[in-house]
């Protein structure tokens, strides 16, 4: 099933291996069984740490199957092959069970180990969804850090009567104690703070012994996109102290996979981008920690940033490049209905509706480019604009006239997003131009209308605008003294990969002055006093 050449590298790894490992089984039946033992005991023959265990064992399936550490169980299981994306899901794993360090920082592992209790997640993917594996890979590591938390990995494919009785059109869809949890792509950091809204008493700061350190850095930069690696890699090269940190690195940019406008590059896609950016970035000194999220920051002479894990960073100058997220329509049945026919990600949904009708709901260069994307997949893509005219670029508008199954209708304001039977029928509008009221009815609902500044914990601190970007200056300066802003999440117009990254630039030579600057007055006002 394995080519002998994936095995050597899956034998290599394995080579990291500390603890024996044990790939549980049950001896049910099942039409994918011998697809799945072969698959297992392919990995299991890469090292000596391996073992099949196949028994009487009272699983899900006969595709269910469990990674224990020296025979105990870690709460990691998975219902299916795990081929495509989720194989990597799998092998990471096997490894982290084993005793492979996690890449967790230490302050959010000691939340994790303190959590106290019971839950039981279930993960329901598509093994052609990239999003579904960083979810499945932030419960799993949540799970072999605490023994009360365990996850499993369900292949929709595979349970189609699970698909139909949860009524489930989008992934990931998260369960958690047999309740919807959450739909689409969450970091871990966002995990941990849906179990604290959840669970108040989960959040028990006085156990997680966070220390801060009393290190004050040059630079800390807030956000690990196109914006905030750039701002690391141009103060790294001035000779900064930088800290960066972020709650996932790559952004938004992690979700495009198709990218044809970043100049002296013909085409890439968004992981193969962040992964050349992260490649780009190890060749410096800065400090990074991932997998954290902002609270608050703190203006004055040396700048504080308040994690929401309990920490305090401090540092000369702070560079907030946090980007956006996907902005909600704002209209009734929108929230109530993701991931049951409302949608954001076009490549992790779209399979749910082949040759069924969608709409898309933006005209922007997001919204056009869901709808080509759609358009190989479903059988009708109705896509709808706020505006007299598309505003994407010329070449996608053109791309998507000529196409025979998408259909535009403008001067469109959504109204309700309807339903039946526990899933989308369709959208309640209202014609701008002729003030009429209309109805398309629709499978699903891809909502692509732009992003939302990730501003909030400065919103006491900087001047934003009414939508929340951070006001800036042409040099990235903020209405703080020493505090910097870049990219997605500021009042810059065209909101641009390329343009991010020279943003970035800007805002760490800007930093750099700043610190020149200040670090000379304060040498010329020493020197003076010790002249009196």
């Amino acid at each position: 099933m394995l080519e002998q050449e994936l095995i050597s590298q899956i034998a290599e790894y394995m080579n990291r291996l500390q603890k024996n490992v044990v790939l549980r089984t049950n001896n049910e039946s099942h039409e994918k069984k011998e697809e799945l033992l072969e698959m297992l005991r392919e990995i299991a023959s890469t090292s000596e740490k391996l073992t099949l265990d196949v028994g009487n064992y009272n699983y899900r399936s006969g595709i269910t199957f469990e990674v224990l550490n020296e025979g105990s169980s870690q709460g990691i299981l998975f219902s299916g092959v795990p081929g495509g994306h989720e194989f990597n899901s799998l092998i990471l794993a096997i490894l982290q069970t084993g005793g492979m360090p996690l890449k967790l920082d230490d302050s959010l592992q000691s939340i994790i180990k303190n959590i106290p209790q019971n839950l039981k997640f279930e993960t329901v993917v598509s093994l052609s969804c990239h999003n579904c594996p960083e979810v499945v890979q932030a419960l799993n590591q949540i799970s072999v850090l605490n023994s009360n938390v365990s996850n499993e990995m369900i292949d929709g494919g595979l349970f189609p009567e699970l698909i139909a009785e949860r009524k489930i059109q989008g992934v990931p869809a998260i369960y958690l104690n047999g309740k919807v949890f959450a739909n689409g792509k969450l970091e871990i950091s966002e995990i941990i703070d849906k179990i604290k809204e959840l669970y108040p008493d989960s959040d028990h700061p006085e156990n997680n012994e966070i220390i801060s350190s009393d290190e004050v850095f040059d630079v800390a930069i807030i956000g690990g996109g196109p914006a905030g690696i750039s701002s690391a890699i141009y103060s790294a090269r001035k000779g900064l102290n930088v800290l960066m940190l972020a709650d996932r690195v790559g952004g938004q940019v992690k979700d495009t996979m198709d990218i044809e406008n970043l100049i002296s590059v013909l085409h890439t896609t968004g992981p193969k981008l962040v992964q050349s950016m992260e490649d780009h970035l190890s060749l410096y000194n800065v400090k990074i920690r991932k997998n954290l999220k902002v609270k608050s920051i703190e203006k004055g002479e040396e700048k504080v940033i308040h994690l929401t894990t309990g920490e305090k960073i401090y540092s000369k100058t702070i560079i907030i490049a946090s980007g956006a997220k996907w902005r909600e329509l704002g209209v009734p049945g929108e929230k109530e209905n993701i991931g049951n026919g409302v949608a954001y990600c076009p490549h992790c949904d779209g399979p749910f509706f082949k040759d069924k009708d969608v709409i898309v709901v933006g005209g922007g260069n997001s919204g056009v480019e869901a709808a080509l994307d759609l358009s190989g997949i479903v059988k009708k893509v109705t896509l709808v604009e706020f505006l007299p005219e598309l505003k994407a670029d010329k070449i996608l508008v053109d791309r998507a006239k000529k196409s025979n199954n998408i259909e535009v209708v403008t001067q469109v304001q959504s109204k309700i997003i309807e339903t039946e039977d526990g899933k989308v029928s369709g959208l309640r509008y209202v014609n701008r131009e002729s003030g009429e009221e209309k109805f398309i009815k629709t499978d699903g609902i891809f909502i692509q209308i732009g992003l939302i500044p990730n501003s909030s914990f400065a919103k006491d601190v900087l001047e934003l605008t009414k939508f929340g970007e951070i006001i800036i200056d042409e040099k990235c300066k903020t209405s703080a003294e020493g505090i910097f802003a870049c990219g997605d999440v500021t009042t810059t117009p065209y909101k641009q990969i390329i343009i991010a990254m020279g943003e970035g630039a800007k805002a760490a030579l800007s930093a750099f002055e700043y610190i020149l600057m200040h670090t000379s007055s304060k040498e010329s006002n020493q020197k003076v006093l010790a002249g009196v």
